[in-house]
């Protein structure tokens, strides 16, 4: 870009956590802003503007005021970068795409549940506009999105990873999770994050996504290997991977 890009950072349904992530940048918040002109969020500003050139998008997309919402953004920006698991693959918020929406909406709402518009489904940002790029993780990594950031800037491509967790944890010489009888979902999961819920002792969660070719069948024999039965394979991969899997068979 000839000029400093405008940059705006808009939310919807998620926790915020990616936009903290953000807000908590600290020292380095000084490098986003010679780069860049943040023009809205929500979360740390009062001001708004409609004149941005890059659009960050936090949060999946439940009800058709979401999908419309983000629509005049795609129209707006001249680039979209979904950040977070509930935008990049429907993240946390699409647990319940497997589920009755009815008993969905009786435990959250109770009796009021018909007074809030909501979709039967989560879904990715990228499900209803392009999405250019995208900021894997739950929450991001703030060096990631940093790099990131940079890299449009310049005209650059960014390096986002598409292998594995696995090569993280044999880098950084982890205990494989499954030899301390815990299922863990690295496998097929995209790395980027220095394998670090696994470098503390606990295991990957697939927060990240599957990377885009994943082993599947390497998968399922690491999985029959140490006795895992099916359950208990749809239960870890639901946590994160409803969406994604969803959109796979539809392809």
């Amino acid at each position: 870009m000839s000029k400093k890009p405008k940059a705006a950072i808009f939310d919807f349904a998620g926790c915020e956590g990616d936009e903290l992530q953000i807000a908590n940048l600290e020292e380095q918040l000084l490098d986003l802003l010679n780069i860049v002109e943040v023009v809205s969020f929500r979360e740390v500003m009062t001001e708004h503007s409609d004149d941005y050139d890059i659009a960050f998008i936090e949060g999946s997309v439940t009800r058709d005021h979401d999908a419309e919402r983000l629509k005049r953004i795609r129209d707006n920006a001249d680039i979209v970068v979904a950040i977070g698991a509930c935008a990049t693959i429907g993240g946390i918020n699409s647990i319940r795409n497997t589920q009755d929406h009815e008993e969905v909406k009786q435990r959250v709402y109770g009796d009021k549940g018909d007074m809030f518009e909501s979709w039967d489904k989560a879904k990715a940002v990228d499900a209803v506009i392009d999405v250019d790029y995208k900021v894997h993780g739950c929450p991001i990594d703030r060096d990631e999105f940093l790099h990131v950031v940079k890299s449009l800037v310049m005209g650059k491509e960014p390096n986002i990873p598409d292998y594995p967790v696995c090569v993280e944890c044999k880098l950084n010489e982890n205990v494989c999770a499954f030899e301390r009888d815990e299922f863990c979902v690295g496998p097929v999961t995209r790395a980027g994050c220095d394998a670090c819920c696994v470098n503390e002792g606990t295991i990957c969660w697939g927060c990240r996504g599957l990377i885009d070719n994943p082993n599947e069948d390497a998968h399922m024999e690491v999985l029959e290997e140490y006795g895992l039965t099916p359950e208990e394979v749809m239960k870890k991969f639901s946590l994160y991977f409803n969406w994604q899997e969803e959109a796979r068979e539809d392809e």
